[in-house]
């Protein structure tokens, strides 16, 4: 945890959502005029969930229901447990990895709006933080893991993009371009969120032998990305209380619309 400098003398790191003093936040602001930062968990105190005008049943919640059973189809993939246990066959490995790395450019893209479009700066900084993350370690993995398959960027290069690689890339460009924050967040939210409740129900089973398969979990669990998740989840609930009911259901289509792209993602690989 970052601790922020205060000129008032109080060590404590602030919530960016409410802007009280908690000392539970993974997040800080310093004052002084430095960003020292790690990532964004919601205090959950009084002043911070009636910012939030969270009531009831969360709007993210509320989105994942309208999934049905997608939502578990996708969450216990049999890509995801062979994954973990590392009997997932290489090639169904290399043609998944192939087509998933395509996406960063359009993610970056669609992150980025989010940043432009965020309604604060303390909205918009673990957003900046999160896309440094994928610009790095992320896609060190990607370059590692074709080495380590002998697949060079001449054989990438032959090889066309998937239907659902396709339609995710439009699908980030589309609502990046053209959408509001709640749509960019609730496309978003799905690839992260599922991603983080996959990873979050194999991670302790993981076979850690073969960095091309516990890594790609690895990035996926833990405290810094459920922080990620959290975040995104807090500003589309957020969005959620803001707006209309024609406006929830445009997030509503989106959110649907990436789930069936996750899905076909994942049974592309066995084809």
């Amino acid at each position: 945890m970052t601790h922020a400098p205060s000129a008032a003398s109080c060590d404590m790191p602030k919530c960016l959502l409410c802007y009280t003093h908690n000392s539970n936040i993974a997040i800080s602001l310093p004052r002084d005029g430095s960003v020292k930062i790690l990532f964004f968990t919601p205090c959950h105190s009084t002043c911070c969930t009636n910012m939030s005008i969270i009531t009831g049943t969360r709007f993210t919640e509320k989105l994942k229901a309208s999934s049905g059973e997608q939502w578990n189809r996708v969450v216990t993939h049999r890509f995801t447990k062979e994954l973990a246990a590392g009997t997932i066959d290489r090639e169904v490995l290399k043609k998944y990895l192939v087509q998933d790395h395509r996406f960063l450019d359009d993610f970056v893209v669609l992150l980025a709006s989010i940043v432009a479009n965020a309604r604060s700066l303390s909205d918009r900084i673990p957003a900046c933080q999160f896309l440094a993350l994928i610009t790095a370690k992320e896609n060190t993995y990607f370059e590692r893991c074709f080495e380590s398959m002998n697949c060079s960027s001449e054989e990438r290069k032959t090889i066309p993009d998937a239907a659902c690689t396709t339609g995710f890339c439009n699908l980030m460009r589309q609502v990046a371009q053209n959408g509001t924050l709640g749509e960019m967040l609730s496309v978003i939210v799905v690839c992260e969120w599922t991603y983080m409740s996959w990873a979050d129900l194999v991670k302790d089973v993981t076979v850690r032998e073969d960095f091309t398969t516990y890594e790609w979990v690895d990035l996926h669990s833990g405290p810094e990305f459920e922080g990620v998740v959290s975040y995104l989840r807090q500003l589309l609930d957020t969005e959620g209380n803001m707006i209309d009911d024609a406006e929830k259901e445009k997030c509503k289509a989106r959110f649907l619309q990436a789930m069936q792209l996750e899905e076909d993602f994942f049974d592309f690989a066995y084809t």
